[in-house]
């Protein structure tokens, strides 16, 4: 009897397949970014938002590492999130897989404030830490390709920074505007990941290529304000490909090889549309040094420019990873 978690894994795993039965979701117009939110509304709505969009933090993803979308009201940033993240099995003898991610974002939503009559935007600044780990058990089918269930666990945090007069606060000191002067929103998640991994390694060339369904359930609580209670799913299908091959130039007593990578992800559940778009592919080539002739602990170092796009979303960005 299958599990609920790998129950709902295999269902995204057919969502993909039959893009027609998936059931994405569409930006709404009290999505995050679709611009602004009046404080007499439920202030829980953009709770569960808040977390939606941390839930792009939760995975490993190579589309989503780098990633800032623009304000088409004031020209700025109305969300940038930065993660460095990573994984690695222990060895073939004890296949165990750890994995962990650290990511900061930041939300610049714009709320109304009105008293019936007269109207005044309220702008905030919602900053969000979150660390995600993963341990997980490697199954292999060949000598090339491995099945590997993780289980993640998440915990996270918003802060809510008010840059408003004073006097407006005195007027409206309901709930909803406390939260969002000095208010933060604590979250934990738990759920897991089913990942396909192949390794095809050759002298003249290395192919990796991975394919991951994850669902994790986030919810708040602890300290969280009152109004901010919140709850929400991420759940995502990735795939990612590299090839690397030696250039011909030698450095470190090792090869130069350069890089290709592409990465394609599927977002479902409250991920979809809550920041304009259900899905975001990447594109990238890069530069690879080999140290492993030398007693260093890092064996090689990568620095890579990818291109991601997605509906309404693209833009250029630089990586830079180190194996072990």
């Amino acid at each position: 009897m299958l599990c609920p978690g790998l129950f709902r894994l295999l269902l995204l795993l057919l969502a993909a397949l039959f893009p027609p039965f998936a059931g994405a979701q569409t930006a709404q117009p009290d999505s995050p970014l679709s611009g602004r939110a009046r404080l007499n509304t439920n202030i829980q709505e953009q709770a569960n938002s808040v977390l939606s969009i941390m839930s792009y933090t939760t995975v490993p993803d190579v589309t989503t590492s780098s990633l800032s979308i623009n304000n088409g009201a004031t020209g700025n940033p109305g969300f940038g999130q930065t993660q460095l993240g990573g994984g690695f099995t222990l060895g073939k003898s004890f296949p165990l897989y750890l994995e962990g991610t650290i990511a900061l974002s930041r939300y610049d939503p714009t709320f109304v404030a009105t008293d019936g009559a007269a109207r005044r935007l309220v702008p905030v600044k919602w900053d969000t830490a979150s660390t995600t780990v993963g341990i997980g058990w490697d199954f292999r089918i060949t000598d090339e390709l491995v099945l590997r269930p993780i289980l993640n666990g998440t915990i996270g945090r918003v802060t809510s920074d008010l840059r408003i007069a004073q006097a407006l606060i005195n007027r409206a000191a309901d709930t909803n505007l406390q939260f969002l002067d000095n208010g933060a929103l604590n979250a934990y998640g738990y759920g897991g990941s089913l990942m396909l991994d192949y390794e095809h390694y050759r002298e003249n060339y290395e192919i990796d290529v991975e394919l991951r369904a994850t669902d994790i359930y986030l919810r708040s609580f602890g300290s969280t304000s009152a109004a901010a209670q919140g709850s929400s799913t991420a759940q995502q299908l990735s795939l990612w490909a590299r090839w690397r091959a030696p250039t011909g130039l030698h450095a470190l007593q090792k090869p130069v090889r350069y890089v290709l990578e592409t990465a394609y992800s599927q977002y479902f559940g409250n991920s979809a549309g809550v920041l304009g778009f259900n899905n975001l592919t990447s594109l990238g080539v890069g530069l690879e040094l080999d140290s492993s002739h030398y007693p260093v602990i890092v064996t090689r170092t990568r620095a890579m420019v990818r291109y991601v796009f997605g509906h309404n979303v693209h833009g250029v960005a630089l990586g830079f990873a180190m194996s072990f």
